[in-house]
């Protein structure tokens, strides 16, 4: 059954967004990774609104795109399995648009923040899953 919600005089379907995530393990200890992640959340245009040591929220800066295309980011960091020299993370991209298009703006968001992560300079990139 279908459900919808109204937002901004907009009717919308509940539960009907893009969402695209990946897995990562990187070279750089638990306690490092959580600074460097902010920073490069931010220098790829991202408001971070929440962090802890193993969660970080943020979400695309406004005025570029639609209120429904804006992307929110969701960061979860591996305490459980991290080691000294290694750290696992998974990333959530996602936001309210319908992906009707295989190039969606959530897309192309999640394809530059994944480059973005697997280029970094401040780690080197171990593994890469794209869910």
């Amino acid at each position: 059954m279908l459900r919808y919600y109204r937002m901004d005089g907009v009717l919308r379907l509940r539960g009907a967004m893009a969402r695209y995530t990946c897995s990562f393990i990187v070279s750089v200890t638990i306690d490092h990774l959580q600074p460097l992640l902010v920073e490069l959340l931010q220098d790829c245009e991202f408001d971070v609104q929440y962090y802890t040591a193993d969660y970080i929220m943020a979400r695309e800066i406004t005025g570029s795109v639609s209120f429904s295309k804006l992307v929110k980011v969701e960061v979860l960091i591996d305490k459980s399995t991290a080691t000294e020299t290694e750290t696992r993370m998974s990333i959530v991209i996602k936001n309210e648009e319908l992906p009707l298009q295989l190039d969606n703006h959530c897309r192309q968001v999640f394809e530059y923040l994944k480059q973005a992560i697997e280029h970094n300079r401040h780690w080197h990139l171990i593994e890469s899953i794209a869910g």
